[in-house]
Formats: C-alpha cells, structure tokens, sequence
C-alpha cells in the first residue's frame, strides 16, 4: 500500500513490490493474481486503515460545518504525516497516472464517489437537523469541499506544511453558506 501511495499504480513496478514485500514474482502471482488486483487490495486496506479517519468524523462531530472544518484539518494531518508517504493513494495515483486500467479507473471513481456521496449525506443530515440551510444543494456544497479536500492531498505531496495550509482551511470555512439564500442579481 505505501509503496503505490508513495509511487502510483504506474510508476510502480512487480520488481518494485516483490523487493518491498520480500518476496518473489511467483508468489506474489500465486497470493494476488497480478499487479492490477494487488493495488486493488491496497486501496480497500487504504481506506480501512489510513483513510478511515473521515467516517468516524462525519458520523461523530457536532454539526455539519464543525465535522466538514475537522475533516479538512485531519485531512491535512494525514497527508502531512512523517510516518506516511505524503498526499492521499487516491489522489496521488490519479496525478501519476496516465492510463490506469479501466478496474482501476472504476475503483478509484468509486471511492471518489463514495467520499462524495458521505459528504453530502452528512451535511443533508445538518439540514435537517437545522445546522445547515434549507436553500443549500448539499450535493453541490459536498462537491466543493471534496475539491477542497483533494487541493489539501496535491498541496501535501508538494511540500507544504499543514501550518502552511490551515489559511486555505479557513478560506474554504469561510465558503460555508448563511442562513440567507443568495439573492438573484445584484442591487443597484
């Protein structure tokens, strides 16, 4: 797994994965089939373990805006962390890839999807618990803090800092919309 998070699916070879697990080609064929089910496996390990940090924030903080502000400050805390290769394996992978396999592809949009369909589940549920306006497409405002969300991963794979990165948080907060609905047009 963090091998393809340091190096993506592409960039990383059999004899790259053989040498990490201390194993030969053989058996890696033998336990995984090939390369391709091998990452597979890696992304669903992914977010069982390094990436599952997000469910426990949206099913467990206050309101919609409070648990939306800690997934992006855990997010760059993650990215960021000495102990892992930088950046999200998803992310990375999509920006040092070229052409993945198409089950690759499908997996990857999957778990984009996933994370994009948990967003706007929980800030659905702050509408209806009062915490977020009513007017709000909660697909749309999801849609834009996981495009937040992925800025935060490609920042982290290019160096900077999550001290660096908390004026970006705060920017992208101060996007959450008020109780008001826009208004159509601009009064003169």
């Amino acid at each position: 797994m963090r091998l393809f998070w340091r190096k993506g699916y592409e960039n990383t070879t059999v004899h790259d994965l053989t040498e990490e697990m201390g194993i030969t080609a053989p058996s890696l064929y033998a336990a995984f089939g090939d390369k391709e089910q091998l990452y597979l496996e890696a992304i669903g390990h992914y977010r069982d373990g390094p990436g599952e940090y997000a469910d426990s924030i949206l099913e467990s903080t206050g309101t919609a805006f409070e648990a939306v502000r800690t997934l992006l400050i855990e997010t760059c805390k993650v990215t960021t962390d000495p102990e892992t290769p930088s950046g999200c394996l998803l992310v990375n992978s999509a920006v040092l890839s070229n052409v993945a396999s198409p089950r690759i592809q499908q997996a990857v949009a999957e778990c984009r999807q996933s994370a994009q369909d948990e967003l706007t589940a929980r800030i659905a549920r702050g509408q209806r618990e009062g915490d977020v306006p009513a007017h709000v497409d909660a697909s749309t405002l999801a849609r834009f803090y996981v495009t937040v969300l992925t800025g935060i991963a490609i920042q982290a794979r290019e160096g900077l800092s999550c001290a660096d990165m908390q004026a970006i948080i705060e920017s992208a907060m101060m996007a959450w919309p008020s109780t008001r609905p826009a208004t159509e047009g601009a009064a003169g």
